[in-house]
């Protein structure tokens, strides 16, 4: 750190930890800017001006005062005293025994103590951040450290992403589309996922990180609309497609964006494909962000109307909804469409493996010769309606367990009611799907008089209600107190095996908490 002080101006730093707060001054976080002088506002030049001190950050081995300094240069008064905070470190390594992270925090820990000096001796300090204080800026570590004992304000900047679309001259976002803001430092399978699911996006920190977010981007098929702008701004500002930039001349001051196509997200695959996507339970809090990709990249939705309308609707994109009860007709339609060229997304409550419509897509396939035989299909998983129950309650599912679907629509009973039995004497926790539906109601009664020839009266049961929605309702009973009538096609059973505990909430708080144990006794 080093105090600089302007012609006309005084070097005095003094202070006292003991100065009344009322007469201490007052600090300013001011964003000035990605880079044009032009672009501070009109408050912070008025700040800017009338300080007493102005600090900013510098990197070690910069020849001039740093990007902060340069930008708000026209603003400054003869007779401020300067705060030239230097990095200790900045992409190089440091010889710091807590390392880079540590070295960081003394250096800001050194910054605020120095601030605090010309504070309490009644000073004004402005801290001038690039861009925004608030976005990635500098100057949000010292306002943590200091705005808790001065009177405070932050001046919002111009952020460099705004300053990079207005230069490569692309709308980043149009109506319901999202923005997404992400890290270059991130791993490169986690920005690939990112990139993939966000309707648009924007790659803040560059320099070292570009040849991993390129190939980022390349993985989640956006680098084709990607562009890259550098300094933005400023008399060197930069851009160029991101397939054209040579890793090797990418500064730090740089970013990538990935503006919307507006409901059209670039599709990996130049043919048509039928992918079947899992939509989780209930509820966008669920959805897999490979999930929310292949939605957003779909030329056309098929599915249950009640499925297909969880997801809101995109500008461009064919809709078709049918009746829940003609799986094979809405599967072989969606292959029609895969095999004239569309990008069809075939949407399935929860998992769509788990008796859903991947294994529909799947036997339609099976059965055919002709071009229906050759469309590419791919299944995206979800969380299953089994898994999100357990989740209410805590482990119920912690050891071995069977799944077995009650409806009889598609199988016999008596094969239902053999699995039943063997799973029961296996002594396996059981998901119980489809137990009941207004026309179905007998079945249930059955099953239960099968489990409780293997399961005492006290074995927890748990009833999962449409979870996730508005109306779900969960609760935990046994299994000699189970009332079959509360059960309805909405509702998914949990039945423990002989080592499933139960965890009352007297005292806690909280529901009832179930789980199995992992190990199983001897």
């Amino acid at each position: 750190m080093s105090g600089i002080v302007r012609p006309g101006g005084s070097d005095s730093v003094g202070g006292s930890s003991a100065v009344d707060v009322s007469t201490a001054g007052r600090l300013y976080g001011v964003g000035v800017g990605p880079g044009d002088p032009d672009l501070v506002t009109l408050k912070a030049a008025r700040l800017i001006a009338a300080a007493d001190v102005v600090a900013y950050p510098v990197a070690r081995r910069a020849t001039s005062g740093g990007v902060a300094r340069a930008i708000a240069g026209p603003h400054l008064r003869d007779g401020v005293i300067e705060v030239a905070m230097t990095y200790p470190i900045t992409i190089e390594q440091t010889d710091h025994p807590g390392g880079y992270e540590a070295a960081i925090s003394d250096f800001y820990d050194a910054g605020a103590a120095e601030l605090a000096v010309h504070l309490d001796a009644g000073r004004d300090v402005v801290v001038l951040c690039e861009g925004d204080p608030f976005f990635y800026g500098s100057y949000m570590y010292l306002h943590d450290r200091l705005a808790h004992r001065y009177a405070t304000e932050v001046v919002p900047g111009v952020t460099s992403f705004s300053a990079a679309a207005a230069t490569a001259g692309t709308p980043l976002v149009k109506r319901d589309d999202v923005l997404t803001i992400l890290p270059g430092t991130l791993p490169p399978d986690v920005l690939t996922a990112r990139l993939r699911s966000a309707d648009a996006a924007v790659v803040m920190k560059l320099g070292r990180t570009f040849s991993a977010v390129r190939g980022a981007a390349e993985a989640a098929g956006v680098a084709g609309r990607a562009v890259y702008v550098e300094r933005a701004s400023s008399a060197l500002e930069r851009s160029a497609p991101l397939r054209d930039v040579a890793a090797d001349e990418v500064p730090y001051m740089s970013l990538v964006l990935v503006p919307t196509q507006h409901g059209r997200v670039a599709h990996p695959s130049a043919t048509g494909s039928v992918t079947v996507v899992g939509l989780g339970p209930a509820g966008a809090q669920w959805l897999t962000p490979e999930a929310h990709a292949e939605l957003a990249a779909a030329d056309v939705l098929v599915g249950y109307k009640t499925y297909v309308d969880r997801v809101p609707p995109r500008h461009g994109q064919q809709r078709l909804a049918t009746d829940n009860r003609v799986e094979a007709e809405r599967a072989r339609h969606a292959l029609r469409l895969a095999a004239a060229g569309s990008h069809v997304a075939v949407v399935s409550s929860g998992d769509p493996g788990i008796f859903a419509m991947a294994a529909a897509v799947l036997e339609v396939v099976d059965g055919e010769t002709g071009p229906l035989a050759d469309v590419p299909v791919r299944v995206v998983p979800g969380v299953s309606a089994m898994q999100a129950a357990a989740a209410r309650v805590g482990a119920p599912l912690g050891h071995d367990f069977a799944v077995v679907s009650l409806s009889d629509i598609l199988k016999p009973w008596r094969v239902i009611e053999r699995r039943l039995e063997a799973a029961a004497a296996a002594d396996f926790a059981l998901a119980l799907y489809n137990p009941a539906s207004k026309t179905r109601r007998d079945q249930l009664e059955r099953a239960i008089e099968v489990l409780r020839r293997h399961r005492a009266p006290s074995t927890p049961v748990v009833v999962a209600r449409a979870v996730g929605s508005d109306a779900e309702a969960v609760m935990v009973t046994t299994l000699g107190e189970l009332e079959c009538g509360v059960v309805d096609m909405r509702t998914l059973l949990i039945v423990g095996s002989s080592t499933t505990r139960t965890i009352s909430a007297d005292g806690r708080g909280g529901p009832d908490l179930v789980y199995t144990p992992r190990s199983y006794p001897a």
